[in-house]
């Protein structure tokens, strides 16, 4: 098959010095995370942080493109205007998360699958219709004893792939996110092995379900020590197997990559992405796809008030410039004015 909407819409979600917001978590999430972080909620929050985040002035210098839940693309603003054909007049593309959450695969011993295959066709085209231009589906593997096994990567690619294609069908560009958790004690060289096999069978399933690679991203983790491994790499060890990996299992078709940061810090997050774009000659775009490395420090000034809307703002579009300086491989410590965590 040919889609070339979802080619064009894949082109320009990798545009140089630009990445993608990850907005998608729920509002029963969003909610724990601000009791998380002692943060008041009220029944508008959900919405005041949203609004807050797409109508950040500028944003669009160094954001492509948005992704949003079901909620959110249905969502109307404080005056009572939707804020989707917002997010477009600001000269971003809107993408959806249509995964209903991680369910147990059934055979496993406690690995998880996405959900939400059921009436996708059609969500997908009524999405497309309100003008969403991407999706993206996450597969989650934990790596530990035995795990991720077999079953379960060739089970989340399997899916995958299917919501791949259904979403060229619809004219939307499919982000698939084939995610190696941080978590553990694992060694570098451990999530190399698992993030290259999870690459293999995810490009297997996408060739498999027809997928038109030159219309699609991938949403990556980084190579990356476990989060409690005595020994952790460094910022250049951390780029070089990264880039190792993909080299073996991404096809230079693929337009780019958008990494997750996956429980990194914001530091990190920008400085690993910017060490793979300033020593690397690469077949496809490096860039961001983040949440908490872009949202992590906004949310803490913003606090739920609305006299720090224009701090949090403030705070979002120099998170989204530093990470888009990183897409370029220009980024430098001295650029950040002052330390991030």
């Amino acid at each position: 098959m040919s889609d070339h909407n979802a080619v064009d819409i894949a082109h320009k979600l990798v545009a140089p010095g630009k990445g993608i917001m990850a907005a998608d978590r729920p509002s029963p999430a969003f909610y724990d995370l601000l009791a998380a972080e002692g943060i008041p909620g009220d029944s508008d929050s959900y919405r005041n942080w949203s609004e807050m985040l797409f109508k950040t002035p500028n944003l669009n210098d160094c954001v492509s493109g948005i992704i949003m839940t079901d909620e959110q693309v249905r969502m109307a603003d404080g005056g009572g205007d939707a804020l989707l054909p917002q997010v477009i007049e600001r000269g971003m593309i809107p993408g959806i998360s249509p995964f209903k959450g991680m369910v147990t695969l059934a055979g496993s011993d406690g690995e998880t699958v996405g959900s939400g295959l059921d009436g996708l066709r059609q969500r997908l085209a009524e999405y497309a219709a309100m003008g969403v231009g991407f999706s993206k589906w996450r597969a989650a593997m934990q790596i530990g004893p035995g795990t991720p096994s077999y079953y379960a990567i060739e089970a989340n690619a399997f899916v995958m792939a299917q919501v791949a294609a259904l979403s060229q069908e619809a004219g939307i560009a499919p982000i698939v996110e084939p995610e190696v958790m941080l978590w553990g004690d694992h060694s570098i060289e451990r999530c190399f092995e698992v993030t290259e096999f999870a690459l293999s069978r995810t490009f297997e399933a996408l060739y498999l379900h027809r997928v038109e690679l030159e219309g699609a991203l991938v949403k990556a983790s980084m190579v990356l020590s476990g989060s409690d491994c005595a020994e952790q790499a460094d910022i250049d060890t951390v780029a070089e197997q990264t880039v190792k990996v993909f080299r073996r299992r991404i096809p230079a078709a693929i337009p780019g990559i958008v990494f997750l940061s996956g429980g990194q810090s914001d530091y990190h997050a920008t400085a690993h992405l910017n060490a793979m774009n300033a020593n690397y000659e690469l077949p496809w775009k490096l860039s961001f796809s983040y949440a908490r490395a872009l949202q992590r420090k906004p949310m803490a000034v913003w606090g739920n008030r609305a006299e720090n809307v224009p701090a949090a703002q403030a705070a979002l579009l120099h998170r989204a410039k530093m990470n888009g300086l990183a897409a370029l491989g220009l980024w430098t410590d001295e650029l950040e004015g002052e330390a991030v965590a």
